[in-house]
């Protein structure tokens, strides 16, 4: 009951959200004519076709956010997870494209390739934060600029085309079930289901709670901090390797210039749906939730016209108003 009460809010705003882009609402502007006006909203916005785009589109979101959600609960943080998203693209479609007609072993080669070099970047992450004295902050800095400079080798910086053969892995980002639900939502899902057993159910999860709400405290109690600590971030950039994977996939290609911001996004959809930065305190569902308002944002902003500059306002708008909320509430 204390849980559904704590997502009360968030459920509001969701409706709140979808009744504004359908239905409209007033604003204040002088037009030379009249002061008060009345936008009228978004016609389609109900539409099926309209709400299965926004779902689609906020999967890499929440599968990012997801692994972030972990990293904010034990008071650190991860930056490189869109440059990672990147570097896995990279390095999956160019082992792809090496392998000439449609080759199995090259497609499990270069998904193990792709996501074995997320883990690697998570190890490192995960080792120089637990091992050293270095704020997470400035680790993760550095593994974004290290991961995006290796992306940016491939091809001379160029997009790599997914090899038209490769209709699995084109299937991961396009593909439908039953003509209708997004394969990104379904692994999103799946994601999420595993991600609530391991927070919720799990003594793993307990750890996290206990390192993020006293690191000290846990340490006496006999929770191994480090490899706590390394496992988070590993799972942190595989779930920004699966993102990658979906993401490549969608775009057809290999960008790596991918992903520039998507880690701002994912903390946003953290830090909305009640994850508190200072650690100890967040649900998986709020950050569902949480990607699902920031990804209602999007979608209605851009069909309502509104000027991108404009869209970066309203979001950092929305992530002050919810640091806002959880510190007045821990007040």
């Amino acid at each position: 009951m204390r849980t559904f009460r704590q997502l009360i809010p968030l459920l509001l705003a969701v409706l709140a959200l979808q009744l504004i882009f359908r239905f409209g609402l007033p604003y204040v502007w002088w037009d030379g004519q009249a002061i008060f006006h009345w936008w009228p909203g978004i016609s389609g916005f109900w539409e099926q076709g309209n709400q299965i785009d926004i779902v689609q589109q906020i999967s890499i979101n929440a599968i990012l956010a997801f692994g972030m959600t972990l990293t904010i609960l034990i008071g650190g943080i991860d930056l490189s997870v869109g440059a990672v998203l990147a570097l896995v693209g990279t390095i999956t479609v160019s082992i792809l494209a090496g392998g000439g007609a449609y080759n199995s072993g090259a497609l499990a080669i270069g998904l193990l390739a792709g996501l074995g070099a997320a883990v690697a970047l998570g190890l490192f992450n995960g080792l120089c934060a637990a091992k050293t004295k270095m704020p997470a902050f400035i680790i993760t800095l550095a593994t974004m600029l290290i991961a995006r400079g290796a992306a940016l080798r491939f091809n001379e910086g160029r997009p790599m085309h997914v090899p038209d053969q490769e209709t699995f892995f084109l299937q991961l980002g396009n593909g439908r079930l039953g003509g209708v639900i997004p394969v990104p939502v379904i692994i999103m899902l799946v994601i999420f289901l595993l991600a609530v057993l391991l927070l919720h159910r799990t003594r793993f999860g307990q750890h996290l709670y206990a390192i993020g709400g006293n690191r000290e405290a846990a340490r006496f109690t006999g929770i191994p901090l480090v490899r706590v600590e390394v496992l988070v971030y590993m799972i942190c950039a595989l779930l920004a390797g699966v993102a990658g994977l979906i993401n490549t996939s969608q775009l057809y290609s290999a960008e790596p210039a991918s992903g520039v911001g998507f880690e701002l996004n994912a903390i946003a959809a953290a830090v909305v749906g009640g994850t508190s930065f200072t650690g100890g305190k967040g649900m998986m569902v709020g950050t569902l939730i949480g990607a699902v308002i920031i990804g209602i944002l999007d979608k209605g902003l851009n069909q309502a016209g509104v000027h991108f500059s404009l869209q970066y306002v309203v979001k950092g708008l929305v992530i002050l108003g919810a640091v806002y909320v959880d510190v007045r509430r821990r007040k």
